[in-house]
C-alpha cells in the first residue's frame, strides 16, 4: 500500500530520500530556495543536478520536513515500511484465495475423517481371548497412530493458510507504519480547522434527518445523497422499505450500517467514492439489488454474502484494493451481465467465474493477473474482455480463449505475451483487438499491423496447419497398428470360421424338438 500521491504527489520521493544514504538530513537545515546561480569568475565546483532539483521540489511542497523534530519522526517512521516490505518479500509470493479455501476444506476433511476413525475404534468390540488392559492399550495405540497420521497430513495444508496469515500481519503492519508517516506530516501542517469542519458535518447531519423525515411513510423509492460530506448513514435508512434506489457516492462514509438489510426491495445501491473499508455481511440480504457499485473505495476483501445478491446484473468493484474474489461468485451470480473488477491487486480470478454464462463484459485491466482459468471459454456469451496492463505478471492466454464465439473487443495491451493461442483464429466476431505494447512472436509484428482480421487469418492457418498435422499423424499411426496386427486379425477370421463350420456340424446331428444325437467321435474331437 503506497501513501496517497494525490495529496502528497512527493511522499514517495521523501520516503526514498530519508532513507538513503544520502546525507538529507545535513541539508535541511540550510536554506534550499532555488538552484544556486553560476560563478563566472569561479571555477564550478559543484554541478546541479537532478536531485538536487527534486530536493528542491520536494522541499517547496512540503516545507515541514525542514523541521529535525517532524523529519526525525518520518524517519523512524520510515524504518518500520522497509522492515516491513523487507519481510513480505522474504515471505514470497502470497498464496491465492482458491488455494487457501482449498487448503482449508482439506484440513476439515482430514478432521472429518479422524473423527470417525476415533469413533470406530472406541465402539470397536474387544476379541475374544484378548485381556481387557491389552486391548485398552491396543486401542490407545490405533488412537495415537491415526492421530498422528491426520497431523501429518493436516501439516503440508496448514502450511498455506499459514503463509496468509503472515501476509495479512505483515501488510498490516506495513499499512499502519505508512499511515503513521502520513499523520506525522499532516500534525505538522496544522492546516485542518477542526470546529469549521464539525459544523459542516452537523449541518450535514441535519440536512440527512431532514431527508428522512420527509421519506418515512411516503412511499419514497429514490434518495440521492451524493456529495453530502456524510461520514455517518443513520441505521434509520433500514427503514426505507419502499426504496428502489439510493445513490450514497462522493462522500467520505467508512462504514456502512447493518440495518442496509431492511431496504427489501432496493434494486440500485451505489456507494462509489467514499472510504469504505468493508461491506457489511448483511449485504447479501438484499436479494432485488440488480445494480451494485461500489468502485472507488478501501475494500480490500468483499465479504462471500454477496454471492446471494444473486439478482445482480452489474458489480462494479473497481478502484479498490481487492486481491481475491469471493471462491463461489460465479456460482451463485449466474445472471451477471456486466463485471468491473479493474484498478485492483488481483493475482487471479476464481475457477467459478466460468460458470458466469450471462455475462456480456468484463473489465480487469490493472490488476496482477498471472493466468486466467482453464475454462475461461465456457463463457461464451461474453462480448467484450478488457485484460489489458496486468503488466509483467500475465504472459499467456489459455487455448479455451477461442472458445469465446461472441466476443466482439479484446484489450491484452500492456502485458507480456509472447504468443497467442493457437484457437484465436475460431473468434469470428472479434472486430477489436489491442496487442500493443506485448513481445509477441507470434503473430509476428508486420502481421499485427495489419489488423484484426489478419491477426485471425494468421492465427486460423496455424490452427488448420495443426489439425492437418494431427490427422496425418493419426493416419500413420493407425496403418502401422494394422501392420503389426495382421496376422492377428487374419488368424482371428480363421478361427471364427472354423467355429461357425463346427456349430453348424453340431447343429445337423441335433435332433427334432431339441433332443442331442450322440456321436461318440464327435464328442471325442469336441
Amino acid at each position: 500500500m503506497e501513501p496517497n500521491p494525490s495529496k502528497f504527489p512527493l511522499l514517495s520521493y521523501a520516503l526514498s530520500r530519508i532513507n538513503s544514504n544520502i546525507p538529507l538530513l545535513g541539508r535541511l537545515s540550510s536554506s534550499v530556495s532555488s538552484p544556486p546561480d553560476p560563478d563566472v569568475e569561479q571555477p564550478q565546483l559543484h554541478r546541479y543536478t537532478q536531485e538536487d532539483y527534486h530536493d528542491h521540489q520536494l522541499f517547496e511542497e512540503m516545507p515541514h520536513l525542514r523541521n529535525p523534530e517532524v523529519l526525525a519522526a518520518m524517519k523512524a517512521a520510515v524504518a518500520d515500511v522497509v522492515q516491513s516490505r523487507s519481510i513480505l518479500r522474504t515471505l514470497g509470493e502470497r498464496p491465492d484465495h482458491e488455494t487457501v479455501d482449498r487448503a482449508r476444506q482439506t484440513i476439515t476433511e482430514i478432521d472429518a475423517h479422524l473423527a470417525k476413525q476415533l469413533e470406530e475404534i472406541v465402539l470397536a468390540s474387544r476379541p475374544e481371548g484378548v485381556d481387557r488392559f491389552e486391548w485398552r492399550n491396543q486401542q490407545a495405540e490405533n488412537e495415537r497412530q491415526c492421530r498422528s497420521d491426520a497431523e501429518r497430513e493436516k501439516s503440508v495444508c496448514k502450511a498455506v493458510p499459514q503463509l496468509e496469515e503472515m501476509h495479512d500481519a505483515y501488510e498490516k503492519l506495513l499499512k499502519d507504519a505508512e499511515e503513521r508517516l502520513l499523520r506525522i506530516y499532516r500534525s505538522s501542517e496544522g492546516s485542518v480547522n477542526t470546529e469549521e469542519d464539525r459544523s459542516v458535518k452537523e449541518e450535514v447531519n441535519e440536512d440527512v434527518v431532514g431527508i428522512l423525515q420527509g421519506a418515512m411513510g411516503n412511499g419514497i423509492e429514490r434518495v440521492d445523497l451524493s456529495g453530502r460530506q456524510l461520514t455517518i448513514l443513520p441505521e434509520a435508512f433500514g427503514r426505507l422499505r419502499t426504496l428502489v434506489v439510493l445513490n450514497l457516492s462522493n462522500n467520505q462514509l467508512e462504514v456502512l450500517p447493518d440495518s442496509i438489510a431492511g431496504l427489501e426491495n432496493l434494486e440500485e445501491l451505489c456507494v462509489s467514492s467514499n472510504t469504505l473499508l468493508s461491506l457489511p455481511d448483511s449485504i447479501g440480504l438484499l436479494i432485488h439489488v440488480k445494480i451494485l457499485d461500489v468502485s472507488g473505495n478501501k475494500l480490500s476483501v468483499l465479504p462471500d454474502s454477496i454471492c446471494h445478491c444473486r439478482s445482480l446484473v452489474e458489480l462494479d468493484v473497481s478502484y479498490n484494493k481487492l486481491t481475491y474474489l469471493p471462491t463461489n461468485i460465479g456460482y451463485e451470480l449466474v445472471n451477471l451481465r456486466k463485471l468491473s473488477v479493474h484498478l485492483n491487486k488481483l493475482r487471479s480470478l476464481p475457477t467459478s467465474m466460468c460458470e458466469m454464462r450471462s455475462l456480456r463484459h468484463l473489465d480487469a485491466h490493472f490488476n496482477e493477473l498471472c493466468f486466467l482459468p482453464q475454462a475461461f471459454g465456457k463463457l461464451t456469451n461474453l462480448e467484450t474482455l478488457n485484460l489489458s496492463s496486468n503488466f509483467s505478471d500475465l504472459k499467456e492466454l489459455p487455448n479455451t480463449i477461442g472458445d469465446l464465439i461472441n466476443l466482439k473487443e479484446l484489450d491484452l495491451s500492456n502485458n507480456q505475451i509472447h504468443a497467442l493461442p493457437v484457437t484465436f483464429g475460431r473468434l469470428d466476431n472479434l472486430v477489436k483487438l489491442n496487442l500493443a505494447e506485448n513481445p509477441l512472436v507470434m503473430p509476428p509484428e508486420d502481421i499485427v499491423k495489419n489488423g484484426v482480421e489478419a491477426v485471425k487469418v494468421y492465427m486460423a492457418k496455424i490452427w488448420l496447419n495443426i489439425l492437418v498435422e494431427e490427422e496425418q499423424r493419426s493416419v500413420l499411426e493407425a496403418n502401422k497398428e494394422s501392420t503389426q496386427t495382421g496376422w492377428l486379425t487374419r488368424s482371428t477370421s480363421w478361427l471364427n470360421n472354423f467355429l461357425t463350420e463346427v456349430s453348424g456340424t453340431v447343429s445337423e446331428h441335433l435332433g427334432a424338438g431339441g433332443r442331442s444325437f450322440k456321436d461318440p467321435y464327435l464328442d471325442q474331437q469336441l
